[in-house]
């Protein structure tokens, strides 16, 4: 008696049995992948997207420096509002690894307005300060329109506005006046945002004389910047309190401006977290859907698996076939889903101005997370296939 072995499937003949099930299909398996396609883009686009963002602030922390500390009053031990010595600039310009230092000083009960016809309550939130001719050093701050303070603009009216604080007074270009503290100012510059010292952004600037002698202000500085060796930036930083103010370094605060954007940075990543959790959601939804189709596929092609069955195939055989196929069908999703993530991702990062970083991992575990999304969803479907009898399979319609 002669015992006939089943013919083994070749890899190439198991895909060509499993496409040949998808292209009789075309509507539905479009379908089916696009829920995996939209959840694998969904996770690449905020990994992307996050990544892109993170190498953009790495850039502008790179060109700006990380060696910006700032150094400002406290409070005593008993809660009032401290204020610095008014030697403390020239004591931490002492200090051998600082390089750079400016201050400003907030000018209390000055506000400033497009004209004196505007209600005093409406001053738009912006500070007057103080600031030293030197300020733009120390913080890397750049003028887009007009000079900023000099030793003899200084000592007159004359202001420097920051980028949203002339927006919101309506100034476009140097010349104009503005209302500032009862009298009248002249717009010598404008100022860029200023990415390490975002508090002068929605500023007006005057010199330090012209601040003592005409707005009362008392001299003291509320905010001192420092630009030190980048090697010793750590140093400089733990020795800055008590050099400011030796007699009460418990009273200074101490911070770096990098610091606080790397920490908004990090903000960010609770978001991201809830929009990977959404595109988890949306695979697992793909997923079903591929199930769901492979199961009507295995209803719709009895006829075809007891055929097959008839002719010699085995349950493995055919449990191979449904697998192949799922996995081609979610294979398909993903393929689309990583390039769909890759283009959202370079489309937003172009609009944002930022370089376009999409991480290697995230694209190859798209592809894995579709691959096991396929085995798990196929699965079923392909065992229940390879149980179908031959005879029963044939007599269904």
């Amino acid at each position: 008696m002669v015992t006939l072995a089943p013919a083994r499937l070749r890899p190439r003949d198991v895909l060509r049995v499993g496409g040949a099930g998808l292209r009789t299909r075309p509507l539905r398996v479009f379908l089916s992948a696009l829920g995996i396609a939209i959840g694998i883009a969904a996770m690449i686009a905020v990994v992307g997207i996050s990544a892109s963002s993170r190498e953009d602030l790495n850039r502008q922390l790179a060109a700006l420096g990380t060696n910006l500390l700032t150094v400002g009053p406290g409070q005593s031990l008993f809660g009032d509002d401290s204020h610095l010595p008014a030697e403390a600039e020239d004591m931490i310009g002492q200090i051998a690894a600082v390089t750079d230092v400016s201050a400003t000083g907030k000018v209390p009960n000055t506000h400033v307005y497009r004209n004196d016809k505007i209600p005093s309550g409406q001053s738009g939130g912006i500070a007057v300060l103080a600031g030293r001719t030197d300020l733009p050093t120390a913080v890397g701050a750049t003028i887009s329109a007009g000079v900023f303070l000099n030793d003899a603009t200084a000592t007159y009216p004359a202001v420097v506005l920051g980028a949203k604080s002339a927006e919101r007074l309506g100034v476009t270009a140097p010349g104009e006046q503005v209302w500032l503290g009862g009298q009248w100012f002249t717009v010598v510059g404008l100022l860029t945002p200023v990415a390490l010292a975002p508090e002068l952004d929605t500023a007006a600037v005057v010199g330090w004389p012209v601040a003592t002698t005409r707005l009362h202000f008392d001299g003291y500085a509320t905010t001192v910047y420092t630009r030190s060796d980048e090697r010793a930036v750590n140093d400089v930083q733990a020795v800055l309190a008590a050099t400011a103010n030796p007699a009460a370094p418990n009273e200074v605060k101490v911070s770096r401006p990098s610091d606080a954007l790397a920490a908004k940075q990090a903000t960010d990543a609770t978001l991201n977290g809830l929009l990977l959790g959404l595109g988890a959601v949306a695979l697992l939804v793909g997923g079903v859907g591929v199930a769901n189709t492979m199961v009507i596929s295995v209803l719709e092609r009895r006829a075809e698996i007891g055929l097959r069955r008839s002719l010699g195939a085995t349950r493995g055989q055919i449990r191979l076939q449904f697998l192949a196929e799922s996995l081609l069908l979610s294979l398909l999703g993903g393929a689309g889903g990583v390039a769909l993530g890759i283009l959202v991702t370079g489309a937003y990062a172009a609009y944002q101005g930022w370089p376009t970083v999409v991480p290697a991992w995230v694209s190859l575990g798209g592809a894995g997370a579709t691959l096991v999304i396929g085995g798990l969803a196929g699965l079923y479907p392909a065992v229940r296939a390879a149980r179908l009898s031959p005879t029963a399979a044939l007599a269904s319609p």
